[in-house]
């Protein structure tokens, strides 16, 4: 069978895109016809990225950036007019999770806890509004931001940022909808990303099977997997789901809704 091609001629910006979800965001994308644009804090890892999906014959391209940093946003938005003519879609993926978002709630953690709603907040608001000119431009467009389960559940900094971000998704789905750009969140439940992987596996929590117990109060029992994020996040961003604006999906095999 010929493979779909939903983004033939479709340019997408992926945050966080050189490793892990992004980067499988990434690759999925390209498969549909997309040209792909890997926003990564790590040059190096960006670069990668971009060169595996250049090697796959996608037209791509790096772009190191801080995700808080408005000026480098303008910049991006400029690059990738400059390069590609627009923008279609952006993935606001790039965010500070796990062990690194879960801190006390002290006042000597105050710092800590401006950079992780910093970063996965006002990041994916700074992306958005840096974009959403050149997708008006073209008639619209879509804006996945990448939530999390954690995000129901209470679960320190890193629910609390994610919480804040469900907001901020119906908020830029308000203000944009006129324009034509659509705006949805993906909440995922722990999948296979590398980061994901050496959480669970951290010999810290020896004697504790993370991944068997978060599957066991799970509907559907089963690991989650990065592709099912991206197969949820193609549909959002075609034309598919043209009626579809203001939702975050929760992609964590009935976790949050299983009772206990």
């Amino acid at each position: 069978m010929t493979p779909m091609r939903r983004f033939q001629d479709k340019v997408v910006v992926i945050t966080g895109g050189g490793a892990g979800i992004g980067r499988r965001m990434g690759h999925r994308f390209a498969e549909e016809g997309a040209s792909i644009v890997i926003v990564d804090r790590d040059p190096d890892v960006g670069l990668r990225s971009a060169r595996e999906l250049a090697d796959e014959g996608c037209q791509s391209l790096s772009f190191p950036m801080d995700v808080t940093d408005d000026d480098a946003a303008a910049h991006l938005a400029e690059a990738v007019v400059s390069r590609f003519g627009g923008i279609d879609v952006l993935i606001n993926n790039a965010g500070i999770h796990l062990d690194h978002a879960q801190l006390p709630f002290s006042l000597d953690a105050v710092a800590q806890w401006r950079r992780v709603l910093d970063v996965n907040v006002i990041g994916a608001l700074v992306c958005a509004a840096a974009c959403h000119d050149t997708m008006a431009d073209r008639g619209g467009g879509a804006i996945i931001n990448m939530s999390s389960m954690a995000a129901y559940m209470g679960a320190g900094a890193y629910g609390v940022s994610k919480l804040a971000l469900n907001a901020l998704t119906v908020g830029l789905a308000q203000a944009y909808g006129s324009e034509g750009t659509r705006v949805n969140g993906i909440a995922p439940g722990l999948v296979d990303s590398e980061s994901a992987v050496e959480w669970v596996n951290d010999p810290a929590r020896s004697g504790l099977n993370i991944e068997q117990l978060l599957v066991g109060n799970q509907m559907i029992k089963r690991s989650g997997r990065m592709d099912d994020l991206a197969d949820v996040a193609l549909f959002l961003c075609s034309d598919q789901a043209s009626f579809v604006t203001g939702q975050t999906i929760l992609v964590d095999g009935g976790h949050t809704k299983k009772p206990f």
